[in-house]
C-alpha cells in the first residue's frame, strides 16, 4: 500500500512538472482516437481460472473490461498490444489518458516480444467515472514474473520497449477502464 501511495504521489508530482508542455514536449505511442486497434486478451483460463476481459473500441477510446473470477483458482484478466518495438531512451516516462473504476490495474511494459516472462509494472488506481492523465517515470516499474517481484532483474529499458498492457489481479467482480492515449514525455528543460 505504501508502495502505491507513494507511486501515485511521485506520479502527480511528475505530472505537475510536465504540466503545460506543449505537443513539442511528448509523443504520442498510442491515440485510440485515431485508431481502433484493439489488444488480445489473456485471461487466467490460460491456467484453469473463469476470469473474463476483452477490449474493444468505440467512440474516441479503447475499454478493457470484464469480470474477474476467483474459481478454479482464477482471479486476473489482461490485454497486451501487439509487439512492435520503441525505443523510448529520449523520454522519462508515460503519461495515460484513463477512465477508471475507482480499482487498481497493473500497467506493464515488456522489452521483447515472448508471450510469458518478465514484465515491468507499475499500479495506477484511476479515480471512478472521471477522466485524468496518470504520468508514470521510467524509474517507477518494476520487474514482475505471474505477479511477484522479480530480485536482481535488469531496470526497465525504454531503448526496446515492445508491448504495452494493461492487468486486474486479486480484485472481484466486474471491471473497467477507459483509456484514450499513451504519450511519451521528454525530460523537462531546465537550462
Amino acid at each position: 500500500m505504501r508502495r502505491r501511495a507513494r507511486v501515485l504521489a511521485l506520479a502527480m508530482l511528475f505530472l505537475a512538472t510536465t504540466a503545460g508542455t506543449g505537443e513539442r514536449e511528448s509523443m504520442t505511442i498510442i491515440d485510440f482516437s485515431r485508431d481502433d486497434s484493439i489488444w488480445p486478451s489473456i485471461n487466467d483460463g490460460v491456467m484453469g481460472g473463469l476470469s473474463s476481459g476483452r477490449m474493444t473500441a468505440a467512440d474516441g477510446y479503447a475499454t478493457f473490461q470484464g469480470d474477474v473470477s476467483f474459481d478454479n483458482n482464477g482471479g486476473f484478466s489482461s490485454v497486451r498490444s501487439l509487439p512492435v518495438v520503441h525505443d523510448l531512451s529520449a523520454f522519462e516516462g508515460l503519461i495515460l489518458r484513463v477512465r477508471g473504476d475507482g480499482k487498481r490495474y497493473g500497467f506493464r511494459l515488456r522489452t521483447d516480444a515472448s508471450f510469458d516472462g518478465v514484465s515491468y509494472q507499475v499500479e495506477i488506481v484511476p479515480p471512478a467515472g472521471e477522466w485524468v492523465e496518470i504520468a508514470v517515470p521510467f524509474g517507477e516499474f518494476v520487474p514482475v514474473y505471474r505477479g511477484r517481484l522479480v530480485q536482481g532483474h535488469p531496470e526497465l529499458d525504454p531503448r526496446r520497449i515492445a508491448t504495452f498492457g494493461l492487468l486486474i489481479s486479486r480484485q472481484e467482480g466486474a471491471f473497467r477502464l477507459d483509456i484514450e492515449a499513451i504519450r511519451a514525455i521528454r525530460p523537462s528543460d531546465t537550462s
